[in-house]
C-alpha cells in the first residue's frame, strides 16, 4: 500500500470531495469499483488496515481507495487490507453502501484475491 502525507485543507478523490482537516497520512488500497467495490461507498465507510480500522476518503476510484490512517499513522507497506471479513462484517458495509451483503460478495471481479474459510 503506497502512502502520502496531506495537509489540512487538501482534496482527495474525483473531484475533491473530501477536504482534510488536518494535517495526515492517507493510505492508498489497490481495490476500487473495478474489482467490485462498491463505488457509492461513502467516505467514512470502514476498512481495517493491520487489524486497526479507519475510514475511507473521498470517491471510491476505479482501481484503488484511499483511507486516512491519521497523523501518527504506524502502517507499512504490505500491511493487510480488510475490506470486510473478521473484524468487519460484510453486514456492516452493505447497511452503509445500502447494497445487500449478497450482491456486496457476488459482484467481487476475478482480479481480487479471495480467501475461503470453512
Amino acid at each position: 500500500m503506497p502512502f502520502a502525507s496531506i495537509k489540512r485543507g487538501e482534496p482527495v478523490g474525483y473531484g475533491g470531495t473530501w477536504i482534510s482537516e488536518r494535517h495526515t497520512r492517507l493510505g492508498v488500497v489497490a481495490m476500487g469499483y473495478g474489482d467490485g467495490y462498491p463505488r457509492a461507498a461513502p467516505s467514512g465507510t470502514p476498512v481495517l488496515v493491520n487489524g486497526r480500522e479507519v475510514p475511507i476518503v473521498g470517491r471510491v476510484a476505479m482501481d484503488m481507495i484511499c483511507v486516512d490512517l491519521g497523523p501518527e499513522a504506524q502502517e507499512k507497506s504490505g500491511d493487510p487490507v480488510v475490506l470486510w471479513g473478521e473484524g468487519l462484517p460484510v453486514e456492516r458495509i452493505a447497511e452503509i453502501t445500502k447494497v445487500s451483503a449478497y450482491e456486496l460478495i457476488t459482484r467481487l471481479t476475478s482480479r481480487v484475491s479471495m480467501k475461503y474459510v470453512d
